[in-house]
């Protein structure tokens, strides 16, 4: 199967077209934390729900106090806190000491902080000893007016909105119990190699440790996935066939692959894509991919029995970069965050100059940032460089082919095909990764 060549922005196309958003279900306001919201949600009911105390206090009568500011004594005939009970009511001359969040009594119009008046402060825990109180009109009423926050019916989150701690607040706190949302997506992790042993064990002569497999299921985590790692698995089309297998068993909603994707001998995932007839198992879509960005040349995409199926390349560097362009889009789509649920903005030919994130529909992920050094970029290919904040902008991090690198980077700088050499000065898009 001979390779495909397109570039970024017409792989990721490809990509997006192989996921949906995931059904949506019902879940309890304090379980679903950090999942999609799959309908506009609106406010229950108005917040604050009555006029309340912005400050500890006296409730008072504006028209008892003189417009210059000077001083008047009131005669204070009760308390009221924070809580059920019915609050007395304010009459001329008359004031009523309340605290932080309480109903404002029926009659009064402004709230007086104890620090502005002859109390100067209440103490903890005592009643209430003083007769009168000697106090002034103020700037301002300290006043929470009813539905000031948010008003009955009031819009509080559009679909695809990500259930933030200050959203499940702010839900809450208009009285919303269930929220309708998309769960997690389940994505299965491969990593594959005979070289390659897991993380703890022993190495042998020719081999060495998997990172992929622990980076990028890490990475799907930060996406908002669920994981299950899968492998590392040998270069046998079989132990690969297997391991697809309980994937798709397993109920897997993506398959991300690392390695086994280029154009040797023993790439295994090159090896099962191309196999027809039985031994070709259930994979159907099978797209292999020669993408014009460095690294992470080699990509293809399939289905493994539905399930979708995005082959990274085994270069750590350009399995990661890969994975922020490819995979994580992917996941918010299965997701249905944001603009991902939509599909990819029309870019026109030129996509790959700007890139437009689909995660961020406002771009919070990309920012412009200028070059603080010179680097070179390869001609024809869009650069994915690790680079690092340095006085002045960005400049590469360490080896940028290496996992220490990416360790050091604060973002990846995003170089179009027709740059081939970056100077001091000149504005990159910035992928930000911290």
């Amino acid at each position: 199967m001979e390779p495909q060549v397109r570039g970024v922005t017409e792989h990721l196309e490809r990509v997006l077209a192989l996921v949906a958003p995931l059904p949506a279900g019902h879940r309890d306001l304090a379980e679903a934390l950090g999942e999609v919201v799959a309908e506009d949600l609106y406010a229950s009911a108005s917040v604050p729900p009555f006029d309340s105390a912005a400050m500890d206090g006296y409730a008072v009568r504006l028209a008892d106090l003189p417009s210059d500011g000077s001083s008047v004594t009131l005669r204070v005939i009760g308390d009221v806190a924070a809580g059920p009970g019915a609050p007395a009511g304010v009459g001329p001359g008359q004031a009523v000491r309340i605290m932080t969040g309480a109903p404002l009594p029926p009659g009064a119009d402004a709230v007086v902080p104890v620090e502005h008046t002859s109390t100067g402060r209440f103490v903890a825990g005592a009643t209430r000893s003083e007769d009168s109180v000697v106090l002034a009109r103020r700037p301002r009423a300290h006043v929470r007016g009813a539905g000031e926050d948010v008003r009955q019916g009031e819009l509080l989150a559009r679909a695809g909105t990500e259930l933030t701690a200050a959203l499940v607040g702010a839900l809450a706190a208009s009285g919303t119990v269930r929220v309708s949302v998309r769960r997690r997506p389940l994505v299965a992790v491969i990593s594959t190699g005979s070289e390659l042993v897991p993380v703890g064990e022993a190495l042998g002569p020719g081999q060495i440790t998997d990172s992929n497999g622990p980076m990028l299921a890490a990475a799907a985590r930060a996406a908002g996935a669920d994981v299950v790692r899968l492998g590392p698995v040998s270069d046998d089309p079989e132990e690969l066939r297997a391991a697809l297998d309980a994937a798709r068993v397993g109920g897997a909603d993506l398959i991300v692959t690392a390695g086994g994707v280029s154009a040797g001998a023993a790439d295994v995932v090159r090896e099962v894509l191309a196999a027809s007839g039985p031994a070709a198992g259930p994979v159907t879509d099978a797209d292999v991919a020669s993408v014009a960005m460095s690294p992470g040349k080699p990509q293809a995409l399939a289905r493994w029995g539905g399930v979708p199926w995005l082959a990274l390349p085994g270069n750590p560097v350009g399995a990661y970069a890969s994975f922020e362009l490819f995979a994580r889009p992917a996941i918010d789509r299965l997701r249905g965050l944001g603009g991902a649920a939509e599909g990819l903005p029309s870019q026109g030919r030129n996509a790959e100059r700007a890139l437009l994130p689909l995660r961020y529909p406002l771009g919070q992920a990309y920012r412009s940032l200028r070059a603080a050094t010179a680097w070179s970029s390869p001609a024809g290919r869009l650069q994915a460089l690790p680079v690092r904040w340095v006085d002045g902008g960005v400049e590469p991090a360490g080896s940028h082919h290496s996992l220490s690198a990416l360790a050091d980077a604060d973002g990846l700088a995003l170089v179009p095909p027709d740059v081939e050499k970056v100077r001091a000065g000149d504005v990159v898009q910035v992928l930000m990764l911290r």
